[in-house]
């Protein structure tokens, strides 16, 4: 079979036709375990449990971000020919760059103190499966493919902007994906307007021309307020203290010697040392299992957060970004007190999360041409200036039955 079709929700038919070279090597890069088990890596972590549409994996978004690199690329070509040298390493990195990501995707940084862009370079140049399919269409291109997932400054390189950057194919595909997999309006990118609107500028680098800019303007926008309202909002902060209590109850309670199958223990005590064997197998599904087990046969406090995160019982949390440092600190021993008096750990089930959205961040990766003169983007729009700001807040999480006294509490605080 020559073309396979994946019929996705937001870019419609992606077809890949293995009669094309390039092409050809993503058909068999899919193929492989590593590939598949992003299937079994859902895309927004806990978020289902607050928008119960949010189900989709990190496969079909890798599918996604192929397909946006796939239009950038047939549109920088009729630019500049010479760019079609990089059609390999663009297509592999774009449906390879999340191919290290832990359980629950971006959750397992904070609960495993995992890096899936270093598991990515990881896969990508030394798990055979992987390079030995990159090498049979260019030697270089494992170790090409994982430079551009590294936190090094490559940024006057075009193939870096387009797969690491503050607007990449990444960012183009996931606030799509992310808006609709949620039920919400806010992540409607003008896709085919940034990418008609896309050119080179005179040091080599892709730009944008004047007429792409209010595009950029309304993309960076979207990505303000689909962090503000979905990503950082609180059920995901609450899950993830969760999920963090758990990981720390077990890490330090070794001796209770709990069940637990060896590619879990390895991810949770060994994961400096981790091998791809153990990695792979790690997924949703087994750590949704072992939650599952440990409700049942664990220990206090671990059965009870593993019940609050299976069962949808969740802990709550309370704005006090307002207050001052030291007003926070009070209604923090008040609650830990009310904990206490309820037999509750006040260390497990209560305490300040803090939380910054970082804005706008310009890497100098992405600027106006205007045919004549370059401008950075900053600098040339008001709106990407505001949006370049960081917001800081400040959770109080504490046990559901406390929040009428402990939101009674804060108001005499202010």
């Amino acid at each position: 079979m020559s073309k396979r079709i994946f019929h996705d929700p937001i870019h419609k038919e992606i077809i890949i036709d293995s009669e094309k070279e390039e092409e050809l090597m993503i058909m068999q890069l899919i193929d492989t375990a590593a590939f598949q088990r992003l299937r079994r890596i859902k895309q927004l972590g806990s978020a289902s449990l607050l928008f119960h549409g949010a189900e989709s994996s990190r496969f079909t978004h890798s599918l996604g971000v192929f397909y946006v690199a796939r239009k950038i690329y047939k549109r920088l070509v009729d630019k500049r020919p010479e760019f079609s040298k990089h059609k390999f390493v663009l297509y592999g990195a774009a449906l390879l760059h999340d191919l290290g990501h832990g359980p629950l995707s971006h959750t397992s940084e904070a609960i495993f103190s995992h890096n899936h862009e270093y598991w990515s370079q990881n896969l990508v140049k030394n798990y055979p499966p992987i390079s030995m399919i990159l090498k049979n269409f260019g030697t270089e291109l494992p170790a090409q493919i994982s430079e551009l997932f590294g936190s090094q400054n490559l940024f006057s390189e075009p193939l870096k902007t387009l797969i690491s950057s503050e607007i990449d194919c990444d960012r183009l595909d996931y606030l799509l994906r992310d808006s609709y997999n949620t039920g919400t309006k806010y992540g409607l990118v003008d896709l085919e307007r940034i990418i008609s609107a896309l050119t080179f500028s005179p040091d080599g680098n892709i730009a944008i021309k004047p007429k792409g800019v209010i595009a950029i303007e309304h993309f960076l926008f979207l990505r303000n307020i689909m962090y503000r309202t979905i990503y950082n909002h609180r059920i995901n902060e609450i899950t993830t203290w969760i999920l963090e209590k758990i990981i720390y109850l077990i890490k330090n309670n070794d001796a209770k010697k709990i069940w637990m199958d060896e590619c879990l223990h390895q991810l949770i005590f060994k994961s400096e040392n981790l091998d791809f064997k153990s990695f792979l197998k790690n997924d949703d599904i087994v750590f949704h299992y072992h939650l599952m087990k440990w409700q049942e046969d664990s220990f206090e406090p671990l059965k009870t957060l593993c019940k609050m995160f299976i069962n949808r019982n969740l802990l709550k949390a309370s704005d006090i970004s307002f207050l001052t440092k030291l007003k926070r600190l009070e209604i923090l021993a008040f609650a830990r007190n009310k904990c206490k008096i309820k037999n509750y750990d006040s260390e497990i089930f209560c305490g300040i999360k803090e939380r910054i959205f970082q804005g706008f961040k310009s890497d100098n990766s992405f600027k106006i041409w205007d045919g004549i003169y370059q401008y950075s983007l900053e600098n040339n729009s008001e709106l990407i200036k505001t949006l370049s700001k960081s917001i800081e807040c400040s959770l109080i999480i504490y046990p559901s039955e406390f929040r009428t006294e402990i939101e009674e509490q804060i108001k005499l605080l202010k």
